[in-house]
Parts: C-alpha cells; sequence; structure tokens
C-alpha cells in the first residue's frame, strides 16, 4: 500500500466513525426516530442493511491496515538485509560501496575523512579457537565500533576482516577523538576477564584537507597504506 493509499484508508476510517456516532446518537437521542425505527419493519430492515454496510467497511478497513503494517514490516525487513551485514550488524559492502559512490566521477570536499580498520587476530582465532569464536570477536569488534562511531561517522564492515569509516563533515580532531575512544573501549573490552579472546586491531587514516588526493578512491588508498599496528598509532599523521 502506498502511503496516499494509507491517508485515503484513515480518512475512511475517520468517517466511518463519525458516520456510525451519528446514527447511533440520532437514533439514541430522537425518540421520534427510535419509535419510527421499532414500530415500522421497512425501517428495521433498512437499519439493518446499514449496520451490515458499517461493519463490512469496518472489516474492510481494517484489513488493509493490517497490510500495509505487514507490508511496511516486510519492507523494512528487506531493506535491512539488502544493507545490512548478517554477522556484524555493521552497514554491508553493498552500504559502503554506496557511500563511497556519491563521491565517485567528482571532486571530494576538503573535510571528508576515511579510516580503514583490519581486524588482525582474526585469522589466528578461527584457527585456535574455530570460526564460531571467530564470528564472535567479528560482532564484539563491530559492536564497539558502532558505539563509539554514534553521532560522529558511517561504519561498515567493508569484507572479511576490514572495516570502514567515513567522515563526510568531520575534521582531524573529530577522528582522533573517534579513535581515542575507540581505543578506549577496546582496551576496556581486553582487559574485562569475561571476554575469552582480546581484539587486536590496525587502522589507517586520511583526510582530505592538506593531502594531495583528488578522488574518494585516492583517500581509501592513502588510508589503506597507513594502515598501523594499534601500538604505534599514538603521533601519525591524520
Amino acid at each position: 500500500m502506498k502511503k496516499t493509499d494509507f491517508i485515503y484508508k484513515t480518512i475512511q476510517l475517520v468517517l466511518f466513525i463519525v458516520l456510525t456516532a451519528c446514527c447511533l446518537g440520532i437514533l439514541l437521542l430522537d425518540e421520534r426516530v427510535y419509535h419510527l425505527v421499532a414500530s415500522d419493519p421497512s425501517f428495521r430492515i433498512l437499519g439493518v442493511l446499514l449496520w451490515l454496510a458499517l461493519g463490512f467497511s469496518f472489516v474492510f478497513i481494517y484489513r488493509d491496515f493490517q497490510y500495509f503494517s505487514n507490508s511496511r514490516k516486510d519492507f523494512w525487513e528487506l531493506d535491512y538485509a539488502v544493507h545490512s551485514d548478517p554477522l556484524s550488524g555493521l552497514a554491508n559492502r553493498f552500504s559502503c560501496d554506496v557511500m563511497i559512490e556519491k563521491y565517485l566521477d567528482k571532486p571530494i570536499p576538503e573535510n571528508l575523512g576515511c579510516i580503514m580498520f583490519d581486524l588482525t587476530n582474526i585469522h589466528d582465532t578461527n584457527k585456535h579457537y574455530g570460526h564460531i569464536q571467530g564470528n564472535q570477536l567479528i560482532r564484539d569488534f563491530s559492536n564497539i565500533l558502532h558505539l563509539a562511531s554514534t553521532n560522529m561517522c558511517f561504519v561498515g564492515r567493508n569484507g572479511g576482516n576490514k572495516f570502514l569509516a567515513l567522515f563526510e563533515d568531520g575534521n582531524s580532531y573529530q577522528m582522533d577523538s573517534f579513535l581515542k575512544k575507540l581505543d578506549q573501549m577496546v582496551q576496556s573490552y581486553n582487559q574485562d576477564p569475561a571476554n575469552r579472546l582480546r581484539i587486536e586491531y590496525r587502522c589507517g587514516t586520511a583526510f582530505h584537507e592538506g593531502e594531495e588526493v583528488k578522488t574518494i578512491t585516492d583517500l581509501i588508498a592513502l588510508s589503506n597504506r597507513r594502515i598501523v599496528r594499534q601500538d604505534q598509532r599514538e603521533g601519525q599523521p591524520i
């Protein structure tokens, strides 16, 4: 059901309620009408037919509302399946490509920044502890990325152990704050005795302002070349 159809059905429902209220009001408040309906069989039949028509109208309108509600739910589930990575819950590769395509074939703005992440110990985790634990490590790191990036930037899983953070209206201070927040959350995770595995990652940053890059692909490639270990990141130029 389209949005306009939903509006029409809402108007129908309102009119139905108003009409029903008016009929009940006339029938109960006007004694002449009440006695006329009660004494004349033809009016009783007409009243029954009217109530049946109103009842069927309500049923059809209610079914349309149910259909609209289910359709909207199906749409959001499909949208989530198309744009979200089922393992991490972050935006998937397709969503990352959509974000990147916004800046293809045109000059990129000065306030555009990019951070690429590698979850470096995922291979060893899969090898020594199994893929179930490896998948859990991806989910945990993804959750931390999501929490650290709230209201700051776009984050997505770009495939495998790689993740992308894109700052569309950012600055070097904002990117640095995001990385510090992420480091603190990862350290807290690694120090928690309840977590069997540690999160180990590398990242590389690139901010368009002050860099000799012209395209979004150049910016991402630069951040990929700058990927360094977590304990080497202090002092890295952004």
